[in-house]
């Protein structure tokens, strides 16, 4: 349980431009948007911290590298002045950034994530800052995922990954909550 009146870090991943390029595919959670700017709004107008990861791939064709429009923040997720911004070049936004340090400067033990795609980067993060001693909580509806061709050429439908992925993480590194769950840290 959380001490009282303890509101933990937002910590919003990869929520680019670059998600909604159309060599992703189809995704689940069409109202994820929706619900990151009740989020991002509650934990605002509670003068809490929010932390915005951004992806800059080092791969030459991802949407995502640095120089793309790919690249910004979508809309519904930009940064607002003084909210840091933590650049990744990996999966996770703990290996080769400084958010650990930021996040214990700040006195923040308890983090609430939430971005994309679920199975990939905030998985990544989310299982990095379990294992960093972060009490992580994890916004299921506030995140996403894409369609997964394996190695079989087996299509894996967005929800089915967003939902494995989520079952993987919650209990050893996470509990996976809703946007109203989150909501109540910030009440």
């Amino acid at each position: 349980m959380l001490p009282e009146k303890h509101i933990p870090a937002l910590i919003l991943i990869d929520l680019q431009i670059a998600i909604d390029d159309p060599v992703w595919g189809p995704r689940n959670n069409p109202d994820a948007e929706d619900k990151l700017r009740h989020l991002l709004d509650a934990w605002r107008d509670a003068g809490a911290s929010v932390y915005h990861v951004r992806h800059d791939s080092l791969e030459p064709q991802s949407p995502y590298r640095p120089g793309q429009p790919g690249n910004a923040f979508k809309p519904e997720a930009a940064p607002v002045a003084g909210e840091p911004i933590v650049p990744k070049t990996t999966n996770s936004a703990f290996i080769g950034t400084d958010l650990e340090e930021r996040l214990r400067r700040s006195g923040h033990n308890s983090v609430v994530m939430a971005g994309v795609l679920t199975s990939n980067s905030l998985e990544m993060s989310v299982r990095h800052g379990g294992n960093l001693g972060f009490d992580v909580r994890v916004v299921s509806d506030a995140s996403w995922d894409v369609d997964t061709t394996d190695l079989d050429g087996r299509i894996w439908p967005a929800a089915d990954v967003h939902a494995l992925s989520l079952a993987r993480i919650n209990g050893e590194y996470a509990r996976v909550i809703s946007t109203a769950q989150a909501l109540e840290f910030v009440r």
